[in-house]
């Protein structure tokens, strides 16, 4: 925690808001409708739908749990409840491993590039089985080291958690048993932490890279790149760093955390969405460049599809015409949600430290990954439809995951206490 808290910081369990509760289940629900109704009336789409958003709540969740590594790898002194916040995205780490579960019963729809037959150079490692063990092997570790991190880092704080909490009170007895002391505990958990947290960064690495190729780049089966597993990564990651500031901005009035919101944290937290998002545009350019100047075939296809003829001939020209291919419009949008906007809106000390500028641009930010996360899927599938992303049923399914995940880091920040402010006196 930053040194301007209290040495002691203890969980104080809350209250769900009620009208944001019942939105997020309001929405929730819908999605849930959408997705019923879209299996019995256009699958493709509904489990495409699914999987566009399964992907990006997946790298939000787990890239949230990230950063409060990092924090702990470096030493971070400054973040305060930046790290608790983060954290609390990681809550939905245990429903992705579920969500990813589901996902085999709409298989057919998604990998229908190959799912009847990959390409010989492929054959042997794109098949159902290998594919479902080896994510479902990564995507449980990473449950699994979520959890322990969540548990080690939370302890200290829980100290008397069960009495002060109307929920959840066999938890708080169970991970705060055998207490020992406010410093020994502390000390036992930084223990923990800096040996959880390089794991974690590592499997993370690892494991969304593989995810990569194997929710991503395996469908287009004939399309590779080495560099797409860190680009998908990354993209998580910065995703997670533009919610965690958003999420800081609306808290920063609310009760507990007046003060700790501080325009310092804001200008630091803003200066990690400043860079890294310059570092996934220099991601894409350098697979984009390579690809643009060797020009061939079997790697061009995937970003023609996306970027269509403009950017993939002689850059020297400009055909306004070009931008009326399919999916053209919708990534260069991306690029203006993802990097242009935070690159140029952000530049100086400012931006960074006014709630109303930074928070607008994490929620740009968030929107265009999203965005993103469909132009990743979509064009592999549809190629010849640039507006197959955007309909009801898929509009419907985005509203429950967001719904859903909403009501989760309710739940997580309220009743647990991910997001535990310095006991007051």
């Amino acid at each position: 925690m930053s040194a301007e808290a209290p040495a002691i910081e203890r969980a104080q369990p809350r209250e769900l808001p009620q009208p944001l509760t019942l939105a997020f289940a309001g929405l929730t629900a819908l999605g849930l409708l959408a997705f019923v109704f879209g299996l019995f009336t256009d699958p493709e789409t509904t489990w495409r739908a699914y999987h566009v958003n399964f992907l990006y709540f997946a790298g939000l969740s787990q890239g949230g749990l990230v950063i409060a590594a990092i924090f702990v790898i470096v030493g971070a002194r400054w973040p305060g409840p930046l790290r608790r916040i983060a954290e609390g995205l990681a809550a939905w780490v245990p429903i992705t491993f579920a969500l990813a579960c589901l996902q085999f019963f709409g298989r057919e729809y998604i990998y229908t590039n190959w799912i009847d037959g990959a390409p010989v150079a492929k054959a042997a490692y794109l098949t159902i089985p290998r594919l479902y063990a080896m994510d479902l092997t990564f995507l449980g570790a990473l449950t699994v080291a979520t959890i322990l991190f969540l548990r080690s880092s939370l302890r200290p704080t829980l100290h008397g958690a069960a009495e002060r909490a109307s929920a959840a009170k066999g938890m708080f007895e169970s991970w705060s048993a055998g207490w020992r002391g406010d410093e020994a505990e502390q000390a036992a958990t930084a223990d923990r932490l800096k040996v959880l947290a390089p794991i974690i960064c590592l499997l993370f690495a690892f494991g969304y890279s593989f995810l990569a190729f194997d929710q991503v780049m395996s469908l287009s089966p004939t399309w590779f790149s080495n560099l797409f597993g860190a680009y998908f990564a990354w993209g998580g990651f910065l995703t997670a760093i533009a919610a965690t500031a958003l999420i800081a901005v609306l808290l920063r009035n609310s009760p507990g955390f007046e003060g700790q919101i501080t325009k310092a944290r804001m200008h630091d937290i803003g200066k990690m969405l400043f860079a890294f998002s310059i570092f996934w545009m220099y991601l894409f350019y350098a697979q984009y460049l390579v690809i643009w100047y060797g020009n061939l075939p079997e790697e061009t296809f995937f970003l023609q599809a996306r970027l269509g003829s403009q950017f993939m001939q002689d850059t020297r020209y400009f055909v306004a015409a070009r931008l009326d291919e399919p999916y053209v419009k919708l990534t260069l949008t991306v690029w203006l949600f993802c990097w242009i906007t935070p690159f140029f809106v952000l530049l100086g000390q400012r931006p960074k430290k006014t709630p109303a500028i930074l928070g607008s641009v994490s929620a740009v930010v968030c929107l265009g990954f999203w965005l993103e996360r469909n132009t990743l899927v979509w064009p592999s599938l549809v190629p010849d439809d640039g507006s197959a992303w955007l309909g009801l049923i898929q509009l419907g399914v985005a509203a429950g995951f967001a719904g859903a995940f909403g009501l989760v880091y309710l739940y997580y920040s309220r009743v647990f206490p991910s997001l535990a402010l310095p006991e007051r006196s």
